[in-house]
């Protein structure tokens, strides 16, 4: 049993930090906090327009960059399907598939707490989490490179119910969410801390694992831009490529969480911090809660909102969805 004793008021301090996700000072009213974040991740997929995202926003972004219509135009060399790769994730941020990769801002800003940390040093946890999600986006165009078309993401089937495709978006999907959802639990103090045994070892795991885990977006994405990129690498049965063209996509999808990341930690002149830095359990409440809204919405929103939609079950669809 962990020995606790009571820090600054709000929040409950455990003998020692176990991860960079696990300071050792957790928010008292941590069941509060878990019913509001979840309940903020439920609304958040209830209102969330994938038409006004991936249409107005991702669609536009990249016709804007590469000049023609990123949608209907077909990719036509390798070359062609690298640049696409990386245009298209960065123009892909804020659709539902990689949104939730914003939680993890949440647990990067508090890091470093002095106006005289450098540049670099504000943007070194950005390179740990691209190093723990090159990888599985690498490994994954490796396969698709290797099964090409006989992958379920690249089925077209019409169904009357969970399609292949579906099914693979769910099962990606739904263990990014709770994988999420774990950590926040571990961020409030509510579970064992289950990076502490390799933290001890390797400090920045924690951000490897965040990166895995957006890494792993790219195996259930059904964004049309990602759904073009891949079908082309499926099709060259070039593993290379794949790997290339999909560490591209992923690096693309984390520029604009990189942007937000350096502009709070770097560009605030350390105000975030010092904010943070002002009560224990600041850090704790930004990290657990981040992890619980971005888990909450990617399990409601590719769970139970598709479940809703092919009947099998009752989810509320905003008028502006129908």
């Amino acid at each position: 049993m962990t020995n606790i004793e009571m820090a600054a008021p709000g929040t409950v301090s455990t003998r020692g930090q176990t991860s960079l996700f696990v300071t050792g000072f957790f928010p008292r009213h941590r069941v509060a906090l878990l019913v509001l974040s979840l309940i903020a991740g439920l609304v958040i997929s209830y209102l969330w327009s994938a038409q006004l995202v991936d249409d107005q926003i991702g669609f536009k972004t990249a016709n804007g960059i590469l000049g023609h219509d990123a949608n209907t135009t077909q990719i036509s060399s390798i070359g062609s399907g690298i640049l696409f790769a990386f245009v298209t994730g960065m123009a892909g941020s804020f659709t539902a598939c990689n949104i939730a990769a914003f939680g993890a801002v949440g647990p990067l800003v508090g890091q470093h707490q002095t106006r005289k940390e450098r540049f670099v040093s504000t943007v070194k946890p950005l390179g740990w989490v691209a190093a723990g999600m090159i990888p599985v986006s690498a490994i994954y165009g490796i396969i698709v490179g290797i099964v090409g078309t006989r992958m379920p993401q690249f089925s077209t089937a019409q169904t009357s119910g969970i399609s292949p495709r579906t099914a693979q978006s769910m099962i990606a999907f739904g263990l990014v969410g709770l994988a999420m959802v774990v950590l926040g639990l571990a961020s409030a103090g509510m579970i064992k801390d289950p990076l502490a045994g390799i933290s001890r070892r390797f400090p920045n795991a924690p951000l490897m694992v965040m990166g895995a885990l957006i890494g792993g977006f790219l195996v259930g994405r059904p964004y049309p831009l990602f759904r073009d990129l891949f079908r082309h690498a499926a099709k060259t049965h070039n593993p290379a490529y794949g790997a290339v063209a999909f560490s591209l996509q992923s690096l693309g999808n984390i520029v604009v969480m990189g942007l937000l990341f350096i502009l709070l930690s770097y560009g605030t002149g350390g105000r975030v911090q010092r904010w943070l830095a002002a009560s224990p359990g600041r850090i704790a409440s930004v990290t657990a809660s981040a992890f619980f809204i971005a888990g909450a919405f990617t399990l409601a929103y590719w769970e139970l909102r598709v479940l809703g939609r092919l009947g099998y079950m009752w989810f509320p669809t905003a008028p502006w969805n129908n």
